[in-house]
């Protein structure tokens, strides 16, 4: 009886003394460098997991740090930059120091370093580059690309129509439309989305990236050989990603089967072309394979982006009548009622042009880049940043920066306009981020969504359902901050 409890007080003496000295070392191991940016106290072990990682969490955190902080996520740690200058500093300024992406291991698994956001390196520098050259064609060569926008526009206009301003929710019509302009770069025509698999795998990709901020995904990332041994979200984010890429695979095979090397119809031809110039170049990686990741990227990044700014597009519009009528207006005495809108007519619309900024601006829609590694011992406002260090910039911080914007907080078309009301650029404008990371699509979603947008107001009133209260304005935050679920009614002019 004895001996058995003197064993027990050895274990549990063993076990105390083994919990302690790893509370020692996880101090210890997580010590902060000198003169390195401060940051709140996390969890033993855990570090900051449980933090959120949103831009609200950020803002209450910078309030008491300042626009440079620290945070830890197991034993990684991440500086939080927020405001324009020095968020500038990092993706501008000294921007080759933070231009490798932190790839989380989750994402490691679906990708293997291929596409574009989640590469790094001559592979990423390579493949942007075709990719961005291409896009580059695409949206300059204005005729072609402007028909393919236009052609999009009709069919949404005559969807709304079908709706009879009956209630209903915009976002699976809007999301077609959107991504048959990706479609129109990456295959050369718009697609049926009409109770299609591609229909339903975007939405479901759509529903999984909500899905990106929530504790257990942060787990993951601090943890990966324990998580992974659960079931869970994780499961379900891959899985989403792996049918995704599937699609997209079969139908390149499906196109390589009547490939032209003297005829590229689309993205999917100048790339199978590339793969053949490209074979000795294996570090650059041009296969089929890479081909299926850039695709999932543009269509996941593209159709997701244009899709929730035009969503907020439409609830300002619902909560702002005066600024809706304003911009049908300008819209009447510029293009009138029954010729479309054209992208010449972008330069004799400054207020419309305003407005449309001032959505993104105010939607918001990234507020967080995705976190870069830092590749070399560099300084940011004075302190220390050591090379490998992870940096998290905040879009969010700079597009309601208070020393560049007069009324950060409301929806204020006029930042955009100058005193005698043209249109007018502003530097702290990053809502597609900034510097050689920026987004690649940004002239094709700009032209899209003016496009869009001119389209439906020239057509359409928009108010909220009969006896309702106007859309809630909270959003869902994800990677991309995105309306919730909404309903409007669209009367013809």
């Amino acid at each position: 009886m004895l001996l058995s409890l003197l064993n027990a007080l050895d274990v549990k003496s063993f076990l105390s003394f083994l919990f302690i000295s790893l509370l020692i070392f996880d101090i210890w191991k997580n010590k902060n460098a000198p003169n390195f940016p401060p940051g709140p106290w996390g969890f033993p072990f855990l570090g900051n997991v449980f933090f959120g990682f949103n831009y609200r969490a950020i803002d209450k955190v910078t309030e008491q740090f300042g626009n440079i902080f620290s945070l830890r996520e197991g034993y990684d740690k991440i500086v939080l930059v927020s405001g324009y200058k020095l968020v500038k500093e990092v993706l501008v300024t000294q921007g080759d120091c933070f231009l490798d992406r932190l790839i989380s291991p989750l994402f490691t698994e679906v990708f293997q370093g291929n596409g574009i956001s989640l590469s790094n390196g001559y592979r990423w520098r390579k493949q942007r580059h075709f990719t961005a050259s291409h896009l580059k064609t695409f949206s300059e060569g204005k005729k072609d690309m402007e028909f393919h926008i236009q052609q999009e526009c009709k069919f949404l206009c005559e969807a709304f129509e079908q709706e009879q301003g009956r209630p209903f929710n915009p976002r699976d019509i809007i999301n077609n439309a959107t991504a048959n302009v990706i479609g129109s770069f990456v295959f050369g025509k718009r697609l049926d989305f009409n109770g299609t698999d591609f229909q339903n795998l975007l939405h479901e990709n759509s529903e999984s990236a909500l899905l990106n901020n929530i504790p257990v995904i942060q787990l993951y990332r601090a943890f990966p050989w324990l998580v992974k041994r659960f079931h869970g979200s994780h499961e379900t984010i891959l899985s989403s990603y792996t049918k995704l890429t599937s699609f997209i695979k079969k139908r390149i095979e499906k196109q390589k089967k009547d490939w032209d090397p003297f005829d590229h119809r689309d993205f999917i031809d100048a790339y199978i072309g590339e793969i053949d110039k490209r074979r000795k170049d294996t570090e650059a990686a041009f296969t089929v394979d890479n081909l299926a990741f850039i695709t999932v990227d543009l269509f996941k990044s593209g159709t997701q982006t244009m899709t929730d700014i035009l969503q907020w597009s439409l609830r300002l519009m619902i909560k702002y009548p005066k600024v809706q009528k304003k911009v049908q207006d300008e819209i009447d005495y510029v293009i009138g009622k029954l010729r479309h809108p054209c992208l010449a007519d972008r330069g004799s619309m400054p207020y419309t042009n305003a407005v449309i900024h001032e959505i993104q601006r105010v939607g918001n829609i990234l507020p967080l880049i995705v976190p870069r590694l830092t590749s070399r011992d560099t300084t940011l406002s004075g302190y220390i940043i050591p090379k490998g260090t992870l940096v998290m910039c905040s879009l969010s911080s700079v597009l309601k920066d208070s020393s560049h914007w007069e009324k950060p907080n409301q929806f204020y078309p006029e930042h955009f306009l100058d005193d005698q009301r043209h249109f007018m650029k502003r530097e702290a404008f990053y809502p597609f981020s900034a510097g050689k990371r920026a987004c690649l699509g940004e002239q094709l979603a700009r032209n899209a969504l003016f496009l869009f947008f001119t389209s439906l107001l020239q057509r359409f009133s928009f108010s909220p359902p009969e006896g309702l209260e106007e859309p809630c304005f909270e959003p869902q935050e994800a990677v991309n901050v995105s309306p919730k679920p909404f309903q409007i009614c669209g009367t013809l002019r």
